[in-house]
């Protein structure tokens, strides 16, 4: 049997993330899915791609459309309220394992 090796990630699904690496570059967004088996990230509205869609149905349309494609969890920074695009440090407080930034301390 293969066995998966699922990663941990700080990144979460709705975090607000800026685009450090690709042709997206310096443009941010909210985080829709973390694929966490490949690395991947879908940031909403960003690294658009073109795909051909089929028409499924009586009533449904095919043709181009634009959606967003996954790109590297390594190339996404979260970006904090006080300092902007920053590293994520984890901490324990009460039992609780709380993200912080690394720049400020702040909790995220």
């Amino acid at each position: 049997m293969a066995t998966t090796n699922t990663v941990k990630y700080k990144i979460r699904k709705n975090d607000q993330v800026q685009i450090m690496a690709g042709k997206d570059r310096g443009k941010s967004g909210r985080v829709l899915r973390v694929d966490r088996d490949r690395g991947r990230v879908v940031i909403e509205g960003l690294n658009m791609v073109k795909k051909a869609i089929r028409p499924r149905g009586q009533n449904q349309k095919g043709g181009i459309t634009s959606v967003e494609a996954a790109l590297a969890i390594s190339n996404v920074q979260i970006l904090c309220k006080k300092c902007g695009p920053t590293r994520i440090g984890l901490r324990m407080e009460k039992n609780q394992k709380l993200r912080f930034c690394k720049k400020c301390g702040e909790q995220l």
